[in-house]
């Protein structure tokens, strides 16, 4: 029988819910969605201009997902390296592009194996992005 442990990871971003940041299954670990939200619930690339118009920026969010996601990987001893499979939500399909220039900056065709999904909406308006991972770390 396997045994599994979830882990909040302090000085993350509260979960909205009811579930860990990251869950160990023998070998594998599974990192819920995560967005570009930090932990005063404040959103990486969002801003509000002088005249109060939401500034969104798809590449920024993109690279706060991956470095939350390397944070709570490295609350248990793990990395970007271990991750075997990556799920992402665009809520446009048209940010794909620009998504894709900041994934590159983070892993190559070694890397992990991926599936790309349009959303219709997550959890904020301001949210463009999440991703969840599978990582394995014997």
């Amino acid at each position: 029988m396997t045994t599994t442990t979830g882990k909040v990871v302090e000085g993350k971003a509260a979960p909205r819910g009811r579930f860990p940041h990251i869950k160990r299954a023998g070998d594998f670990l599974f990192v819920s969605g995560t967005s570009s939200r930090r932990a005063d619930n404040s959103f990486a690339g969002v801003e509000v201009s002088a005249t109060g118009v939401v500034l969104l920026d798809i590449r920024a969010q993109t690279r706060a997902v991956i470095e939350n996601i390397r944070d709570i990987l490295a609350s248990v001893g793990a990395g970007l390296d271990d991750v075997v499979d990556v799920t992402t939500f665009l809520v446009n399909m048209q940010d794909f592009d620009a998504y894709n220039e900041v994934y590159a900056e983070y892993f190559d065709y070694d890397g992990p194996t991926r599936t790309t999904i349009a959303a219709f909406e997550l959890p904020h308006p301001q949210l463009l992005i999440e991703i969840k991972v599978t990582a394995y770390k014997p």
